[in-house]
């Protein structure tokens, strides 16, 4: 590739989503390097810079060559005996093709003789001998290239919503917003690439109110640097964020505070501005009395403001809020930004207040009106069945029945609140206020919030026993319910978040180590419908559906793809002891005897499944060989011991006792035909087989470790 320069594609326009940038940023910067890429401009170290702001996308990549390398390529034209006829010469079908090819010229060329880069060659495609052309494809100019990229990077983009707008010649262009100047660069060179309406230059804009008006950028490397040195932008979305954050972190310090600054408000933010430069505000106090989570949630989604809280985790009533003019005097900014937010924290506030005139109790009746599903039935209908889910897990698990049914009853009642009609995300968190302010008992209060719980990847678990009962309920009852009805997760699509929900299940069972079998569970939730049998199947589905999640679940905590099958593959029903098997696997993996008794153990099961039937039991009066008679005594003397270990939860024990079977087995493979003509023997030596295997494999498939 000859001379490799640094390209810039920049796109400037008119306010985007703020919503969407991160996104149509990389895909914009994605798309181009592919494309580059995949046309072999690109060097295997170049590298790629992504620019998004709010009026611009574009994309920086270093090493990009001026023209791809000249690429050898072989075409098959036709069959041999459709190009030539008899006497050997070129038929007019097979001279029709090479016309059609520009190679005309070729006519004359002997097969296997070249002409420039050319050759006429004689292979045999697989059916028949064929003639192929060989030949060297041209590289091609980086401007032709780019453009075919350009063109389908633009058409891919993952715009939310297309706008439609006129050009001043009238055409109607299409695109996420209206686009004003494209740049285009290869080192200094400018390329005349088009898109929506626009020819590649050097000219764009900086910042809306704080620059000089029209750059002119020098080079694909001056870009960044110009566009902040003269235009006032920080064109990297990654490296305005991090502004952000630094300039939010260190003047919320200023203050002896900490600033609530979740990931998804810094990336919108950061959307927002080219220039961010952060104040301070504040409101009035009397506005502390409402709920902080409640305040919060207000400055972020109606103002995208940063929180303050103080060293104790309580919300201060100042707040910090990113804006994109500098100027020396912002109290202007300041207090319109104050008084903005006054508004609504009065409206939280009104909501709060209204909200506390009934009880959650009083709530119960009005969720008859509020639809779960159509096919499920009313949020009334649902929490009945959650309630007795619940409960009888309580039983199962010998936690105060009571106070679990309360909690389950009341658990939905915040949905008919103004405050969550305005923010669903506070579903739970406000359950839990009012029914502290309506006098609950406080673990009903605080299930009330917790049965939620985990609401995504790492989120904490219920911190009580009756908010653990009440939220496996609550999932339990999804699960078997919207699989009930058909509604599944397929592919990328979890509209109901399903595998979060299997996820809670797993995750509670397995870190509060709840002794309670998934079978019985999905039992209990299934006999919650009133036409239980329709969930029958749906119960089954779940359970498969469930050990799916636990095989991703159990990868990502580091154990291998066969540690995790040669448990999960028997279909564990105490999800709790799974870490202690999985550790007891590895632990027998490291024993000397774990190689052959895992092999043997395979060919015990290869012999067993081509068997067919096997007798539940074997006859020691049957056996006869010494080899078979001592894997039989060695059985059982190992047997009571690992099932000894088995039922006291000691799994690293139970495998650890297998060791003494190593020689017999061996043995016993070496010297005794399983498959003899006799009946009786032949199913007498099977039923001990198939005894052996079902001890050994109590904890864990071990023919799933075997190697090989």
């Amino acid at each position: 590739m000859a001379h490799p320069a640094n390209l810039l594609i920049e796109l400037h326009t008119e306010e985007l989503p703020p919503k969407a940038l991160k996104t149509l940023s990389e895909a914009f910067a994605a798309g181009i390097e592919q494309g580059l890429r995949s046309l072999q401009f690109l060097a295997p170290d170049s590298r790629v810079t992504v620019f998004g702001s709010p009026r611009r996308l574009g994309v920086h990549i270093t090493h990009v060559a001026a023209r791809s390398a000249d690429q050898p390529f072989k075409q098959k034209l036709m069959p041999l005996a459709v190009a030539q006829d008899k006497a050997k010469n070129w038929t007019a079908a097979f001279l029709k093709k090479l016309e059609s090819l520009g190679r005309g010229h070729l006519a004359k060329l002997a097969i296997g003789t070249h002409e420039g880069p050319d050759a006429l060659l004689v292979e045999n495609d697989g059916k028949a001998e064929s003639v192929f052309l060989k030949s060297v494809a041209a590289g091609q100019p980086l401007i032709t290239e780019l453009q075919a990229a350009l063109d389908e990077t633009i058409a891919k983009l993952p715009i939310p919503k297309i706008m439609s707008y006129q050009l001043a010649d009238g055409t109607t262009v299409q695109f996420v917003r209206p686009a004003h100047r494209l740049v285009a660069l290869h080192g200094h060179q400018p390329l005349p690439v088009q898109a929506l309406g626009l020819i590649g230059g050097t000219k764009t804009f900086g910042h809306r109110f704080l620059s000089q008006g029209e750059i002119a950028v020098h080079s694909a490397d001056t870009y960044a640097e110009q566009l902040e040195r003269e235009g006032r932008v920080i064109a990297s979305f990654e490296a305005r964020r991090a502004r952000i954050a630094e300039l939010v972190t260190a003047a919320a310090a200023k203050l002896g505070a900490q600033a609530v600054m979740p990931a998804a408000l810094l990336d919108e933010v950061t959307a927002l501005v080219e220039w961010p430069v952060v104040y301070e505000s504040g409101f009035e106090a009397e506005f502390l009395a409402v709920p902080q989570e409640c305040l919060i949630l207000t400055m972020q989604q109606n103002q995208k403001y940063f929180a303050l809280m103080d060293a104790n985790g309580k919300l201060l009533n100042r707040f910090l809020l990113v804006s994109h003019l500098q100027t020396d005097d912002p109290s202007a900014i300041v207090a319109g930004n104050a008084r903005v937010v006054r508004a609504r924290l009065a409206d939280a506030k009104f909501f709060y207040d209204q909200d506390r005139k009934a009880t959650l109790e009083s709530r119960i009746p009005g969720l008859a009106s509020v639809v779960y599903h159509n096919k499920l039935g009313s949020q009334l209908e649902r929490v009945e069945r959650v309630t007795g889910i619940a409960v009888e897990i309580a039983k199962a698990l010998g936690v105060d029945e009571t106070h679990v049914e309360r909690a389950a009853r009341l658990a939905k009642a915040d949905l008919r609140t103004l405050m969550v009609g305005e923010f669903p995300e506070l579903q739970g968190i406000m359950g839990r206020y009012y029914a502290q302010h309506d006098g609950e008992a406080p673990d009903v209060a605080n299930a009330i919030e917790e049965h939620y719980r985990p609401r995504f990847a790492d989120d904490a678990l219920p911190a009580s026993r009756v908010g653990t009962c009440v939220a496996l309920a609550d999932k339990l009852e999804t699960l078997v319910g919207l699989f009930g009805v058909g509604e599944k997760p397929t592919g990328d699509k979890d509209p109901f978040a399903l595998r979060r929900h299997a996820i809670g299940v797993l995750r509670m069972l397995m870190e509060k180590r709840l002794d309670i079998a998934l079978d019985r569970l999905l039992a209990i939730a299934e006999g919650s419908f009133s036409v239980a049998k329709a969930y029958a199947a749906a119960t089954g589905e779940v359970a498969s559906f469930i050990y799916d999640r636990l095989r991703g679940l159990l990868r990502e905590q580091g154990y291998s793809a066969n540690e995790v099958e040669a448990v999960v593959s028997l279909a564990p029903t105490r999800i709790d002891v799974v870490p202690a098997q999985l550790a007891a696997v590895r632990a027998f993996m490291k024993l000397p005897e774990a190689e052959s008794l895992t092999a043997a153990n395979k060919r015990i099961g290869n012999i067993l499944k081509k068997a067919g039937a096997v007798p539940a039991s074997f006859d020691p009066s049957l056996l006869f060989e010494p080899a078979e008679k001592a894997l039989a005594a060695a059985f059982e003397q190992v047997r009571p011991i690992a099932e000894q270990r088995f039922a006291q939860g000691d799994y690293a024990g139970m495998l650890k006792s297998l060791a003494p079977l190593k020689l017999p087995v061996d043995a016993f493979f070496d010297d005794v035909m399983v498959n003899v003509e006799d009946a009786r023997i032949r199913d007498n030596r099977l039923a001990l087989l198939a005894a052996l295997r079902a001890t050994m494999n109590r904890v864990a498939d071990l023919s799933l470790l075997a190697a090989g």
